[in-house]
C-alpha cells in the first residue's frame, strides 16, 4: 500500500475553521430559542424539553467548534508529485484521491473574507469531471503549489 501524503495544511485553520462552526451553530441555537417562542405564545408547553434543547446546543458547539476542526486539520494531508496529485481527508471516513496530472485542466487559488484575514487560500483542481480542493494553506505556499501544478499539468500534456 502506498504510504500516507506528508504535507499538511497551514495551522491557522483552526481558527477559520471554528469560525465558521461557530456561525453554524447559531443555526442549531435556533432549536431552543424556537422552542421558547412558541411556549411564550402557548403557555400550556412545558418547560423540561428546554433543558435536552440546550444540552444538545451545547454539545453541538463543544464538537463542532473545539475538537472537530483539530481532527480535521490532523487528518489533511497532500502531496503533489510529477505524475499525480495526492489528497487524503476525512475523519469518520478516510478519503484518499488521486489525481494525474493529465486531468488537470486548470488550477486556481481562492481566497474568502475569512482566509483574506488569516493569510491563508485554498488551491482549487480543476479536472473534465470534477473539482478538488486544497484548503487552507499560507498564501507562499498556496502560489507555489497553484504555479508547480500548472507547470507539471503542461508537461503531462505534452508527453
Amino acid at each position: 500500500m502506498r504510504p500516507a501524503p506528508e504535507q499538511t495544511i497551514s495551522k491557522k485553520a483552526l481558527p477559520v475553521w471554528r469560525i465558521q462552526a461557530s456561525l453554524k451553530s447559531i443555526l442549531v441555537l435556533l432549536l431552543p430559542v424556537g422552542y421558547m417562542i412558541t411556549r411564550y405564545f402557548f403557555a400550556g408547553l412545558p418547560l423540561w424539553p428546554l433543558w435536552p434543547l440546550l444540552a444538545l446546543f451545547v454539545l453541538y458547539v463543544i464538537v463542532s467548534v473545539f475538537i472537530y476542526p483539530i481532527v480535521l486539520w490532523r487528518k489533511w494531508r497532500y502531496d503533489v508529485l510529477e505524475q499525480e496529485i495526492d489528497l487524503q481527508y476525512g475523519v469518520l471516513i478516510v478519503r484518499r484521491t488521486l489525481i494525474p496530472m493529465t486531468r488537470v485542466q486548470h488550477v486556481d487559488t481562492e481566497q474568502g473574507p475569512l482566509l483574506r484575514k488569516y493569510q491563508l487560500a485554498a488551491v482549487t483542481i480543476s479536472t473534465a469531471s470534477s473539482v478538488h480542493r486544497i484548503p487552507a494553506l499560507s498564501l507562499e505556499v498556496a502560489d507555489r503549489l497553484r504555479d508547480r501544478i500548472a507547470v507539471l499539468a503542461a508537461v503531462a500534456e505534452d508527453e
